[in-house]
């Protein structure tokens, strides 16, 4: 009812870290909201002119999907898997790698943390941007 809360940690090379979050308010099931995640961190990096990047995800599927060493089954993360791709282009370097659930503990204590906060839709809170959108990331794309 309420929408899928995702989040991102960007954590530069001199150890800043930068937090966003994002609700869904359309239907998405957690293989959508990995992939979701991932574009919105890649854009947060996108538009802070980073080159190189290092995704650390705790979804088995996504990096291996992306890294094509698993197959795509659910035609519903196609259009993510293309997105996805698409927007890598952008960067001199991408690298995938997973880590465990456990390990990701910035992510999961932010999205505890938005989770409790209450604000109006498209409100920004420094240090935090909560965005709210109604349109899965592979619609946003801009040629």
């Amino acid at each position: 009812m309420k929408g899928v809360r995702i989040g991102v940690v960007l954590i530069s090379e001199t150890g800043n870290h930068y937090l966003v979050t994002t609700q869904l308010l359309f239907y998405c099931t957690n293989n959508m909201a990995e992939y979701e995640a991932c574009i919105l961190g890649l854009r947060l990096a996108a538009d802070k002119d980073i080159q190189e990047v290092l995704v650390l995800g705790d979804s088995y599927l996504l990096v291996h999907q992306i890294q094509g060493e698993w197959e795509m089954r659910d035609l519903k993360l196609i259009p993510y898997q293309q997105c996805l791709h698409d927007f890598c282009q952008r960067f001199r370097s991408v690298e995938f790698r997973h880590i465990p659930r456990v390990h990701n503990e910035a992510v999961d204590s932010f999205a505890t943390l938005e989770s409790m906060l209450h604000h109006p839709d498209k409100a920004y809170v420094d240090p935090l941007h909560i965005q709210v959108r109604d349109q899965h990331a592979y619609c946003n794309m801009i040629e």
